[in-house]
């Protein structure tokens, strides 16, 4: 048998309740969708606003597919780079109070892209421990030299760029954590970029539409501003549709553009996405009441809930992490929610550290007060079994 020692493998993770299996999703996205045949109450996904399936960006996809077809054909170096392409990414630029941005297919392309264009062996990147895997991944592809610093700790992270000689550095960080639901703290970090005379790439990619008054994301929130700020943001959570982009100087677009192997040796996306963007735009900029509904949500949800052995994360995000602590318990936790039709992950290591497995309880601007209460009777109930 050739894959002999790979079944083993699969068998292992089965035994330690760590085997991921893929559900089937018969419906749009949604607070009550169709999974694997059955009707749920979902805390599973990142569309935050409600946007996924919005009536405004079905038509925009729509006009798009007539006018351009459903798929660009080409990179964008090619013959792949539309006008539809070509609008939106000034669009973002302007909405994020930026100068430039750049479309990528993913988000973790895009990280891909910018680290490994715009960093080698004899630079240094300075990461948190709880970065997003393509962020890791970005780092190690780089060949730079990598100094992970504990979760939040500014003192450490300023400690190894004290002592760092690299010709070039990169701070790298999610904005907001996408297990944990913490928003990273972008003003100490950007000041210790600028006492060390580092680039400062900030992961939006969960606060994009939700952080700062009209949804700008986490530079909003903040009020940060820099050149030396390397802002990336993913078009797949609250912008309900798909894709990434990264914001900054001028001239970093251009280098990207030239170097970003990850934008350079692709197909670009269907220009029928980059229609749905612009009206998804529009929506995050207008309907403000979105994000007031969230953190309704995320209030109603903290106050409600009775636990004794589990407990909530803080966090004042749409991401609220109940911490459970086995994998076994928090599997056996989430199917029991399950089969009273809600429907919450469970996450497990490698994703969380051991010890922290926890249902990742994702609310949405499409919940209502009654889809919240339910989960709530549901884990206070469940606590007390």
């Amino acid at each position: 048998m050739p894959f002999a020692h790979l079944s083993a493998s699969l068998q292992k993770r089965n035994e330690q309740g760590l085997l991921r299996q893929r559900r089937l999703l018969e419906s749009p996205q949604g607070a009550r969708v169709r999974v694997d045949g059955v009707d749920l109450l979902s805390f599973c996904s990142n569309d935050y606003l409600g946007l996924a399936n919005h009536p405004a960006l079905i038509h925009a996809a729509c006009e798009g597919a007539e006018k351009w077809g459903v798929g660009a054909g080409a990179s964008h170096l090619v013959t792949g780079h539309t006008q539809a392409h070509h609008d939106l990414e000034p669009a973002l630029a302007r909405f994020v109070g930026l100068p430039a941005a750049l479309l990528f297919s993913t988000g973790y392309m895009a990280n891909l892209g910018i680290v490994t264009a715009l960093l080698g062996r004899h630079d240094a990147i300075f990461a948190d421990k709880l970065n997003h895997a393509s962020l890791n991944d970005a780092a190690q592809l780089s060949r730079a030299r990598l100094h992970r610093y504990p979760h939040g700790s500014l003192a450490a992270l300023e400690q190894v760029l004290s002592e760092s000689k690299a010709a070039h550095k990169l701070v790298i960080s999610d904005a907001v954590f996408s297990m944990d639901g913490d928003i990273a703290p972008a003003p100490a970090l950007l000041a210790l970029c600028e006492k060390y005379n580092a680039w400062l790439l900030l992961d939006d990619a969960h606060g994009f539409g939700v952080l700062g008054a009209n949804g700008k994301g986490v530079l909003e929130h903040f009020a940060c501003h820099s050149p030396r700020i390397i802002y990336m943001a993913t078009l797949g959570k609250a912008a309900g549709v798909a894709g990434a982009f990264v914001a900054g100087d001028q001239t970093l677009i251009d280098y990207l553009v030239q170097h970003a192997r990850s934008y350079v040796y692709t197909t670009a996306a269907p220009p029928l996405q980059a229609c749905a963007l612009q009206a998804s735009l529009g929506l995050i900029a207008e309907e403000g009441w979105r994000r007031d509904r969230l953190k309704q949500w995320v209030t109603r949800l903290q106050d409600g809930l009775n636990l004794h052995n589990w407990h909530l994360m803080p966090s004042s995000t749409p991401i609220q992490p109940l911490v459970i602590g086995t994998s076994l318990d928090v599997v056996k936790l989430s199917e029991r929610l399950l089969s009273t039709g809600i429907l919450v992950p469970a996450i497990r290591p490698p994703t969380v550290p051991q010890g922290t497995a926890r249902l990742r309880i994702s609310l949405s601007a499409a919940h209502v007060e009654e889809d919240i209460d339910q989960l709530i009777v549901a884990l206070n109930r469940l606590a007390k079994a």
